[in-house]
C-alpha cells in the first residue's frame, strides 16, 4: 500500500507542477505561489481534525518551516522555469538535481556511495547535458547549440531547493503527523507574502488563473501528504524513488495538452533522467 501511495504522490506532484506552470504563464509567479501554497495550507487545516491524533515537537515544526522555506523557493523557481521553458525538459532536470542533493549530503556525512548510485549520478549529469541540448537553425542552415534552452538554469536551481526540502522534511518525527507540512506551508506563504509586499507585487488573479493556482496548491498538498505517509510505512529509499518519478506525469501532460515536441537528443535525456533518479536513490541509503 505504501508503494501505491508513493506512486500516487508522483502522479500528483507532476500534475501540480503542470498546473502551476500553466498558471505562471498567465500571471505573476509570486501571486501563483502565494495563492497555491495558501490554498494548500487551508485544505490541510480543514482535514487535520479528521486525522489520527499526533504529537509534534517544536523541532518537527522547525524542520517543517525550514522545508517550507526551501520548498517555496524551489516551487517558485520551478513554476517560472515551466512558464518560460519546455515542461518536458524542465521537469526531469529539476527532479535529477533534487535527488542528487540528498545523496551528496549523505556522502558529506560519511555515507559511501553504492555502485548503482555512482552510475546514476553519472547518468544524471549526462541527462542534464542531453535535455539542455538546443539546436537552432541559422540562416545558412547550420546548427548552433551555443546556448541553453529557456528555463534550464532556473530548473537546476529549483532542483537544489527542492532537494533541501526533501532533506528537511524527512528530519521530522514519525509522531508529528501532518504538522510538519503545516509548518512548511505556513513558512512558504509567509515568505512569499512578505516578498510580494516588499516588491509591491499584486496578488490579484483572474478567476480562471486563480482556479488553476488553487487546483495546483491542493493537488500539491495531497501529493506531500501521500509522500509523508508513505515514508512512515515503507523503505524511504524506495518511496523517494517512486515519488521522484513525477516528471513522467508532467511530461505526459505537456505532450497531451500542449503538444510539446522534443528532439531525439532531448527525448534521450528525459529517459536518462528518469533512469538516473531510480539508480541514485535506489542504489544507496539516504541520510535520514
Amino acid at each position: 500500500m505504501a508503494y501505491l501511495l508513493a506512486i500516487a504522490s508522483a502522479a500528483l506532484y507532476g500534475a501540480a507542477d503542470f498546473l502551476g506552470g500553466i498558471a505562471s504563464r498567465r500571471a505573476s509567479t509570486i501571486a501563483i505561489v502565494v495563492t497555491s501554497q495558501g490554498c494548500g495550507l487551508l485544505a490541510l487545516l480543514l482535514i487535520l481534525p479528521l486525522l489520527p491524533p499526533s504529537s509534534p515537537s517544536t523541532g518537527d515544526l522547525v524542520w517543517g518551516a525550514t522545508a517550507g522555506a526551501a520548498g517555496g523557493v524551489g516551487v517558485a523557481l520551478l513554476y517560472r522555469a515551466l512558464a518560460v521553458g519546455r515542461m518536458a525538459v524542465v521537469a526531469p532536470t529539476t527532479a535529477v538535481c533534487a535527488v542528487i542533493i540528498p545523496v551528496v549530503a549523505g556522502t558529506l556525512m560519511g555515507d559511501r556511495l553504492a555502485p548503482l548510485t555512482t552510475i546514476g549520478i553519472g547518468l544524471a549529469l549526462m541527462a542534464i547535458l542531453l535535455v539542455s541540448r538546443q539546436t537552432i537553425e541559422s540562416h545558412g542552415g547550420a546548427a548552433n547549440s551555443g546556448r541553453l534552452p529557456s528555463g534550464v538554469w532556473l530548473a537546476l536551481a529549483s532542483g537544489v531547493a527542492i532537494g533541501l526540502f526533501y532533506l528537511a522534511l524527512a528530519r521530522s518525527g514519525t509522531m508529528a503527523g501532518m504538522w510538519p507540512l503545516v509548518g512548511a506551508r505556513a513558512a512558504s506563504v509567509t515568505l512569499f507574502g512578505i516578498l510580494a509586499m516588499w516588491s509591491a507585487q499584486s496578488l490579484r488573479l483572474t478567476a480562471p488563473v486563480a482556479g488553476i493556482a488553487i487546483a495546483a496548491g491542493v493537488v500539491d498538498m495531497c501529493a506531500n501528504a501521500l509522500y509523508l505517509v508513505a515514508t512512515r510505512h515503507a523503505s524511504l529509499s524506495v518511496v523517494v524513488t517512486l515519488s521522484s518519478l513525477y516528471p513522467a506525469s508532467t511530461v505526459l501532460l505537456a505532450r497531451v495538452v500542449l503538444g510539446e515536441r522534443l528532439s531525439a537528443w532531448q527525448v534521450a535525456g528525459v529517459v536518462c533522467a528518469l533512469v538516473a533518479i531510480a539508480l541514485i536513490v535506489g542504489g544507496g541509503s539516504l541520510p535520514f
